[in-house]
């Protein structure tokens, strides 16, 4: 869709012109469907309606009210993704597992955000997470051979999805591209000090924000510096974030300060956030609380916890996981500039 065009997206000429994307977005759907099956991955469809959509202080889920057959009625949550539900598939005794699927994210709607789109989530056990980055990779190159497209090219932008991918710590990319260091604002435990890194972003030059605890100013200076300088000319994997900006991602062994997650770029745009998954039920509990306490300060609500998922945890093995925005790939791969050009069907506004 362009922004010229008032008539709605169902509109005969509309969709003549939206259809080439469409079908190329069918064709990636398949491929990476087999890609997925040569490879022994079991895709499952796991339901959208639970019982807590996350637990992450600024994912924000759809809430509806579920009734039984008494006429009892239980707050139920569309998910903003089925890890909750893999990750209880894991534990039953499943080893490589992926979801293409809807999720539902509410507040989120731009050229790259929808309220309602599709996730690509897979995981395996007993794999580092560094295979799970190259299967990331990997896909990411499928989908640029299904449609046949030399590079990837995004407001300006472009991307040669075929070379080989940058790889970068997110201390590195932030003194790199910002001046700052990162890892002096943190204890040796991974508690991060709010005034440590407002002096940094002050000695570079940085505006600060009203809200100067320390997860705003993180991500002020990752949005603003670090992100438009990812996936330029090839692809980027962003590895090992702070500790506390990776709630469900275990943390590096010898450097408690940073996690086993990690995101790839192409072109400035997020495609994929990935993890060595946490399976410490208590560890994980914490981590929970302490979202949705922030949740509660900023957006005045909170998610329930999903007490059967921290149960899975004690019989989850080690496991890695990552979660892929599927429209937003397409996007890349038909060179289209909004995530709406790539939909069969938009949300109506």
């Amino acid at each position: 869709m362009n922004g010229t065009d008032t008539s709605p997206w169902w509109h005969p000429q509309r969709h003549a012109d939206r259809r080439p994307a469409l079908l190329a977005r069918a064709r990636i759907d398949a491929a990476v469907r087999g890609w997925m099956a040569e490879r022994d991955f079991l895709v499952i469809d796991p339901p959208g309606l639970q019982r807590s959509p996350g637990n992450e202080t600024h994912l924000h889920a759809f809430a509806t009210r579920m009734i039984g057959k008494d006429g009892q009625e239980q707050a139920m949550y569309l998910h903003t993704s089925p890890e909750f539900t893999m990750k209880k598939l894991l534990a039953a005794g499943e080893t490589r597992i992926a979801s293409l699927q809807h999720v539902w994210r509410n507040r989120e709607r731009s050229a790259l955000h929808h309220p309602e789109f599709t996730m690509l989530e897979w995981y395996r056990t007993g794999e580092p997470y560094e295979a799970i980055i190259d299967d990331t990779l990997a896909i990411i190159r499928l989908a640029a051979e299904v449609t046949g497209i030399a590079q990837f090219d995004f407001r300006g932008r472009v991307c040669d999805p075929r070379a080989e991918a940058e790889r970068i710590s997110v201390a590195e990319a932030f003194e790199r591209f910002a001046g700052i260091d990162l890892l002096a604002t943190m204890n040796a435990d991974g508690m991060p000090d709010d005034a440590a890194l407002a002096a940094q972003m002050e000695r570079v030059g940085m505006a600060l924000p009203e809200d100067r605890r320390w997860s705003y100013l993180f991500t002020h200076v990752l949005v603003e510096k670090v992100e438009p300088e990812l996936g330029n000319g090839r692809v980027t994997v962003l590895d090992r974030y702070p500790a506390c900006e990776a709630a469900l991602a275990r943390r590096v062994p010898g450097d408690p300060r940073v996690s086993e997650r990690f995101e790839v770029y192409a072109c400035g745009v997020e495609l994929a956030n990935g993890f060595g998954e946490l399976t410490d039920a208590a560890e994980q509990r914490v981590r929970f609380n302490a979202e949705m306490d922030e949740k509660a300060r900023i957006y005045g609500e909170r998610y329930p916890v999903d007490e059967d998922f921290l149960a899975a945890l004690d019989f989850m093995p080690e496991a890695s996981g990552v979660a892929l925005g599927f429209d937003r790939l397409v996007m890349l791969a038909t060179g289209a500039q909004r995530i709406e050009a790539v939909l069969w069907a938009p949300v109506a506004e």
